[in-house]
């Protein structure tokens, strides 16, 4: 690989509005692409009015820019007839903030399935991606209830996913920094040929020297212009004398029309084994696709709870 040609390439991919997640390098046995996106966008919710606490003044207003980009770059690379060597690496920064990195792993793939290291989704996230279905809001069930062992990007990561047939598994461990804190998770699902998605996961570890463990069933069911998706996730944290117990759900129904995709979602979980609503809203979402490069979408969030108001998402998002 000549660094003059790779490195002209990749400035041409870079500066390039034509094509998604294009490919600036491939030969016989390796490839390399980059691509991401550029998504300006806003919230307005009393939820984002602060006070002054001595004068009472408000300091910040309703409206809230929630802008961001991403850019990613991953390649592969066929080492012999039955292994591969990959690798990929996303970043995001967003409005005030700095790069944050998103996804930085590499692995190897065999004919057994994917063995992987770094900060990268854990098997449960096949799971819960039946329901994380907005591009705005959703989800707010599992991220109020998983584990990190039950999460999307997480450091210290070493994963592995194989996929036989309609059936595909996974299995991760979180070699966590702080001492007493690792935790690990199992999860499969089988895909029928007829559209039903399910999806069963088991997540357990220690967080600050407390066990915890966590428990996901899913299923998503597609048909003709439409998608259904449900999941329920249970969690128990072992505290002094007991257990503290909690669970939720989400449901999920998207409809296509065209250019046009209609999302509606519902996440429900709660807190202090069982007593409490930590999660109770539901939201609705259009999202336009002017092309595969091009979308603009808005939502709205309908809170349940009583401290909690609604919010208004809007944007635009264009990929490359």
């Amino acid at each position: 690989m000549k660094i003059a040609v790779l490195t002209s390439s990749i400035l041409a991919a870079l500066v390039s509005t034509s094509s998604l997640a294009a490919t600036v390098y491939k030969d016989e046995t390796s490839e390399l692409k980059i691509g991401g996106r550029a998504e300006a966008r806003f919230n307005v919710s009393d939820n984002n009015e602060e006070y002054d606490a001595v004068t009472g003044e408000k300091t910040e207003s309703a409206f809230n820019d929630k802008s961001r980009a991403r850019l990613n770059i991953s390649g592969k690379t066929q080492i012999s007839d039955s292994l591969t060597g990959f690798g990929k690496y996303e970043n995001e920064v967003s409005s005030g903030s700095d790069i944050k990195t998103r996804y930085l792993f590499a692995g190897i793939g065999t004919q057994a399935g994917d063995f992987s290291y770094g900060k990268q989704d854990t098997s449960l996230v096949m799971i819960t991606d039946f329901t994380d279905t907005m591009a705005t809001f959703g989800a707010d069930a599992d991220g109020a209830l998983a584990l990190n062992a039950g999460s999307d990007k997480q450091e210290n990561n070493f994963a592995y996913k194989g996929k036989f047939g309609g059936l595909t598994v996974g299995a991760n461990y979180l070699a966590e920094n702080a001492a007493n804190s690792d935790q690990y998770a199992i999860a499969a699902m089988y895909s029928f040929d007829f559209g039903l998605d399910l999806g069963a996961g088991y997540a357990m570890g220690q967080t600050a020297d407390q066990d915890v463990d966590q428990v996901d069933l899913g299923v998503q069911y597609s048909i003709a212009d439409f998608t259904f998706g449900a999941l329920y996730e249970m969690t128990s944290t072992d505290t002094t004398g007991g257990s503290d117990d909690n669970d939720g759900y989400e449901l999920s129904a998207q409809y296509k029309l065209d250019k046009w995709t209609f999302v509606g979602v519902y996440n429900y979980a709660t807190m202090n084994d069982g007593d409490d609503d930590a999660v109770d809203n539901f939201a609705l979402e259009a999202v336009y696709k002017f092309n595969s490069n091009l979308r603009t979408y808005a939502g709205y969030k309908f809170e349940q709870i009583d401290n909690k108001d609604d919010q208004l998402q809007a944007g635009i998002r264009y990929d490359f």
